[in-house]
């Protein structure tokens, strides 16, 4: 649906998915193929990346938490999409990290064969995990899109109902 919201709301509401994408973009893919390239080198950068990830993606979450006594309704509710995707994405990369864990395990306490593991990570654990960065990349420009338009989807308007005030351009 499409709602009369000013330019400025619509600028406050794209800010959160804005930071989820420079969380996805450029610290799970730029910034890690980076440091991955230098790893042998230089091993510090790429643990720089869970500690930057967690910290945005719990500013997220702390904000979007604020946001539901400050913000106006609309800011209120992409603030609110923002920090749901936070928390699948959070759950993806506990998944990850659950099954390189396991991985390890094998490896060292069961004697699977290094080829084994690299496969199990890489088939269970890496690839849901850069099919959902892609997803999430594509859901989240999306909703940028639709913040500056001034739209919401069904979805978040059954959690969050918009006020009477609103005015309603578009049922779609």
């Amino acid at each position: 649906m499409q709602f009369d919201i000013d330019e400025a709301q619509c600028k406050k509401a794209k800010f959160p998915h804005e930071i989820f994408l420079i969380n996805l973009v450029a610290i799970h893919i730029l910034w890690f193929v980076a440091a991955l390239g230098i790893v042998k080198t230089l091993p510090y950068p790429l643990l720089a990346t869970p500690l930057m990830s967690a910290s945005i993606l719990g500013y997220i979450l702390w904000r979007a938490n604020k946001s539901k006594n400050e913000d106006d309704w609309f800011v209120q509710c992409h603030w609110q999409i923002a920090a749901q995707r936070s928390k699948v994405f959070m759950g993806i990369l506990a998944l990850l990290i659950t099954v390189s864990a396991l991985g390890w395990i094998g490896y060292t306490y069961l004697g699977m064969m290094k080829v084994a593991v690299l496969a199990f990570i890489g088939g269970v654990g890496m690839l849901p995990t850069m099919v959902s960065v892609l997803a999430l990349i594509i859901m989240e420009s999306d909703a940028m899109h639709q913040g500056a338009q001034g739209k919401l989807g069904k979805s978040i308007l059954e959690k969050y109902p918009a006020p009477a005030h609103i005015k309603i351009l578009d049922e779609d």
